[in-house]
């Protein structure tokens, strides 16, 4: 969502060397990266934000998704997130919450299970 790529990237790089699917954009607007989600039929969106501004941006992420019909897809946030905000961010959608300093075995594992279960959600599995 920001100018922030560095740590995108290496967790890109994690998810790729774990067998994932990964589409890059880089910097986005919410417009194209719901957009993105859209072409690419994804199960999952990660976002990073370092500059404060994912109070802003996620939700109008989000809303696109559900103005898109795409509100099955899961939502994960990576970067400098008050502890303080992420009960807001997961009311609005935000499946997991990544701050500085979270493992990357952890992020590909959380990633996984959402995936797993987005995809058994979609074939209509309980």
């Amino acid at each position: 969502m920001d100018a922030h790529w560095r740590g995108a990237i290496v967790v890109a790089h994690a998810l790729k060397e774990a067998g994932m699917e990964v589409a890059y954009l880089g910097h986005a607007s919410p417009t194209a990266i719901v957009r993105a989600v859209v072409e690419e039929d994804a199960v999952l969106l990660g976002l990073s934000s370092l500059s404060g501004n994912h109070l802003s941006e996620c939700p109008a992420v989000l809303r696109g998704l559900r103005e898109s019909g795409v509100d099955d897809v899961a939502v994960v946030l990576g970067g400098t997130i008050p502890t303080g905000d992420e009960a807001s961010l997961r009311g609005m959608g935000v499946d997991a919450i990544f701050g500085q300093g979270t493992s990357l075995k952890t992020i590909v594992a959380t990633v996984s299970d959402l995936v797993a279960a987005r995809r058994l959600q979609r074939q209509g599995t309980p």
